[in-house]
This record gives C-alpha cells, structure tokens and sequence, in this order.
C-alpha cells in the first residue's frame, strides 16, 4: 500500500526535479497528480524514467481530497494561497517556497539533521523545506556540532543561475553567447551582468545592509540546528548553471583538529568527504551535478582562532538544496508518522 501523491509546480526546474526523484528512489506511489497554473494545463510531463507520462492539472481548481504528501514548488504565492486548502482537505504539504519556514508552528527539516521535529507537523499539516543554501550548510555542520559545539560560522556563499529558475539559467546562457558574438548585454532577471561575473547580492537588502538570502541562512540554521550558534554570511550569484558552493569557517567551543573532522564527516549521514591534498583533489559544482550527497573538501584548521575549522562544500542545488530534501521529507514523514508504504 503506497501514497497518493501531488507534485505542485510540476513543469518548474524544481517541480521537475521531485518528479525524477520520487522515481529513481522508488517512493512507494499508488497515485500520483501532477499541478502548475492554467496555463500549462494538459502539458504531458515525464515522470522520470518510470516511461510513464502525466498530463498537468490546473491548480485552482484540483480536489485535494484523499491525497496524502504534496510537494510544493510554487513559490510563495500561489503557495500562500493552496498549501492551507491542501493542508485543510488532509493533504501533508512539504513545502520548497520560504512562506512557513519561520512559522513556529511549522517544523522545518533537514532528516539528516533535526527528523524528530516533523513529529511536530500537525499542527498546521505543513513542513518546511529550508533555503538551498542552508539545506547543505547545515547537513555538513551537523556532525560536528555533535562532536565539538559550534559557536560561530563564517560562510560565504557561490550560488548557480538555477537558484534563480528557469529564466536565471536562460539569461546566463544568453548573455554568454552575446559575448562571445558580440551582442549587447542587458541584464534581466539579475542586478548586473551574470556570465563571466560574480554578483555579490541574491533577494532583497534589508535594512541593515544584508540581503534576505544572508538573513535566511542565519535563522534557518539557528531553527534547524542551534538557536545558539551565531553565523553570518554573504551570498553571491556565480556564473554556474546548476549545484552551489560555500566556503565555511567553523569556531568550537572544544578542540576538533581537521583529521578528526574528516573522519567524523565520513561517517555522517549524505555527506561525501573528498579531501586530497593535490590537484583536482577536491569537488567542484559541475561535478556534484545529479548527485544526491553534499560534498565536503579542503578540511582545514583555521590557526586565526582558537578551535577553528575551514571546509568547502558543494552540492546540487535543485536536489539536496530542493528536491531532494524534499523527498525525503516525504519518505522520513511516511516512516515516522503515517506509515502506509
């Protein structure tokens, strides 16, 4: 006996993505609808390489009754407006948009780092899927919290175009091509100039000069990990189609040395450590692409602190950093609370 199951924003990169996902780790489905705007009603949608093929249904006016787990990927909106009728008819929403991260009243998960929280889940019948770049972030700092008590993170962000969607991957493409034929740039869906650039800004400046993006890594890690671990960040979109980078300076309460660090990683739940010392001894995006792990290189002591650290890691945004993370919110939901698979 399986799920019946609902993939919202279904013809997105992320909606996409769930699909593929939820057939190459053979979720247990009995029936599964696939949902966008009006639209995109009757577009055909793969299903991943199961060979079946689903027709889209329009989102206002799908019955969510007797459907169990949807996955939202609909952005804040159209989420804003669906996830409570869903959530009301006794569909479990996990949700990919930030709407109800920071609902406390709504649990937001990482399984591999905080599962026993999404017993917490029906208080509202929705779950929280964190931001991309917390997501890896926090699977990586978790087995080292465990062992030596993080007190401060330092990390600088390397996000892809499709952090952005669709229109940010386009635009990297386009202008590419325009510098290379000579074409006149003009920015659309970023600030500036995105191929061949770095650009120091992701969301909306809040009043205090840091960007929403670098606000939500804060206080999503502080809900999903420690409330007591202070961090800061600063986010940059990277030229980079697909999976983001960071760059982690990690401060202990106690000693942790980098030896004893890479074998704890090791060892931790999605997490793949590869860490040698010489050239190309290390992940780059390009090579985390389609991949489910976070991985994690350059495991390094920090000598300007006391008990400090400093990794890099990298990992598909549109699977662990999306996707991913959402089925296995799924999967982690059907073992721990509703149990029908």
């Amino acid at each position: 006996m399986g799920y019946r199951v609902v993939v919202a924003g279904a013809t997105g990169n992320v909606g996409r993505e769930m699909l593929a996902i939820l057939s190459e780790r053979e979720f247990p489905i009995d029936d599964i609808a696939v949902l966008a705007s009006a639209r995109s009603q009757g577009t055909p949608i793969e299903f991943g390489e199961s060979g079946k093929v689903l027709k889209v249904q329009n989102i206002e006016n799908f019955d969510w009754t007797g459907w169990d787990i949807a996955l939202f990927a609909v952005g804040s909106e159209a989420t804003k407006k669906y996830a409570p009728i869903a959530a009301k008819a006794g569909c479990t929403v996990i949700d990919n948009s930030s709407l109800f991260r920071m609902d406390p009243d709504v649990p937001l998960i990482v399984p591999e780092v905080n599962p026993e929280a999404i017993d917490q889940y029906k208080k509202k019948n929705i779950i929280a899927n964190p931001n991309c770049s917390t997501a890896q972030l926090v699977v990586a700092l978790k087995p080292l919290h465990d062992a030596a008590k993080i007190k401060r993170v330092v990390v600088t962000t390397y996000q892809s175009v499709s952090g952005a969607g669709k229109a940010g991957m386009d635009e990297l493409f386009e202008q590419s091509r325009a510098i290379f034929v000579g074409d006149p740039i003009e920015p659309k869906k970023f600030t500036k100039q995105i191929a061949f650039n770095i650009i120091p800004h992701i969301d909306v400046f809040l009043d205090d000069g840091f960007t929403k993006e670098e606000w939500k890594m804060v206080v999503e890690t502080k809900k999903i990990l420690d409330p007591k671990i202070k961090l800061v960040a600063t986010c940059a979109r990277v030229p980079v189609f697909v999976s983001h980078a960071e760059a982690v300076n990690i401060e202990f309460e106690n000693e942790l040395t980098a030896d004893q660090a890479r074998e704890i990683l090791r060892e931790a739940p999605g997490i793949m450590v590869v860490d040698k010392r010489e050239d190309g001894g290390y992940i780059t995006p390009v090579e985390a692409v389609g991949d489910f792990a976070t991985y994690i290189s350059r495991i390094r002591e920090d000598p300007t602190v006391e008990n400090g650290l400093v990794i890099w890691v990298v990992s598909d945004n549109l699977r662990k950093g999306a996707a991913l993370n959402a089925v296995q919110i799924a999967e982690l939901l059907g073992r721990r609370q509703l149990k029908k698979g």
